[in-house]
């Protein structure tokens, strides 16, 4: 996987968006940012990309989205639950419609048996309609699962507004 492979899937969720008239709020904590670099790296993405919340520390998570402290000590902060808790205070936090997360162990360090090296847990929000989240597996390095866990929420947006056709009027 490459840059151009990134950018194309973000030139599809940019379809998706100006199909629908929606706008995108993301929520990154393991990808530092490299979600919302790769949107605004295509041009024209100001019409269907809000904002995005970088939340690496938990107390950032707390502040900025509202993800709960009881959740994260009962299921940390690589959980699906926190994903979903991220998703939801940043499209409640914003003017957008849309929503995703994504929270994980990048490395090389910090995993454990449980939450390994890797995992990846991600959420997509429609506001007031629907949510969803899955947690991923990655090898490869820190850069490699930084780029795969993009990846996966770029295709998780494109099938959400694709197969969630009825929120539209």
């Amino acid at each position: 996987m490459n840059d151009q492979t990134l950018r194309h899937l973000a030139k599809q969720a940019g379809l998706a968006f100006a199909q629908h008239g929606l706008m995108l709020v993301s929520a990154e904590s393991c990808t530092g940012g490299w979600l919302g670099h790769v949107i605004t790296s295509i041009a024209g993405s100001s019409d269907w990309y809000e904002r995005g919340f970088i939340t690496y520390s938990t107390i950032s998570k707390q502040e900025m989205l509202g993800v709960s402290s009881k959740t994260i000590k009962k299921h940390g902060e690589v959980s699906e639950q926190v994903a979903r808790e991220m998703a939801h205070g940043a499209v409640s936090r914003s003017s957008a419609q849309v929503a995703v997360s994504i929270t994980g162990i990048a490395g090389p360090g910090g995993g454990t048996e449980k939450k390994p090296v890797g995992m990846v847990c991600f959420a997509w929000e429609i506001k007031d309609n629907h949510l969803r989240s899955e947690t991923r597996h990655f090898s490869g390095d820190r850069e490699a699962i930084r780029q795969q866990s993009v990846a996966v929420a770029l295709q998780g947006i494109i099938t959400l507004l694709r197969d969630t056709r009825s929120f539209v009027a």
